[in-house]
């Protein structure tokens, strides 16, 4: 894994083998933050990374300037590689050992992008949109952007904005406005 673009350009990763991980792809981050920077500028957002792995997503964004960048992740192998990393590239992320659904349930801040990539076998994927959703976790320009596999769609949700496919990668993307109104 790489990281694409910002103050660490070109920047390769290793994480340990026996993380219990699925790294995105660098192929589908590169294509995802091509849209984003289409919506954002990333000095002026706030971001959360729920189901952070190895830290990937985390890194891109705190390397790409953003004002804060905060990391989740329930595993503490990828906590200990998340702050040992971030601090090996001076990077500012705030990370945090916790259950995500549980993070989500009692998080009281907000966050102009939360992203999230649960193990794709995931059985609360429904369950975790509504949390975010409905504690308004997204600011209200933000987006929610979900990370998963061919074998589940979202397009039925109420704030369901639209699904980009990259590989075997999906992201599905929502908003705190109901697609309806």
């Amino acid at each position: 894994m790489r990281i694409i673009h910002g103050k660490h350009k070109g920047k390769q990763i290793r994480a340990p083998k026996n993380l219990p991980v699925r790294p995105t792809t660098d192929a589908a981050k590169e294509a995802l933050f091509n849209i984003l920077n289409n919506h954002y500028y990333f000095d002026e957002i706030a971001v959360l990374d729920l189901f952070s792995g190895t830290g990937n997503m985390s890194y891109e964004f705190a390397a790409r300037g953003a004002v804060s960048v905060m990391a989740v992740d329930r595993d503490i192998q990828c906590i200990k590689f998340i702050r040992k990393t971030s601090e090996a590239l001076e990077l500012s992320i705030d990370i945090f050992k916790d259950d995500c659904l549980q993070f989500a349930k009692r998080a009281y801040a907000t966050w102009d992008i939360v992203f999230a990539d649960p193990p794709y076998d995931y059985e609360y994927y429904p369950e975790l949109i509504e949390t975010i959703l409905t504690k308004e976790l997204i600011k209200e320009k933000g987006q929610l952007i979900i990370e998963h596999d061919n074998q589940r769609s979202f397009s039925d949700h109420p704030h369901f904005l639209e699904m980009r496919k990259y590989g075997k990668v999906h992201f599905s993307f929502f908003d705190r406005s109901p697609s309806n109104q």
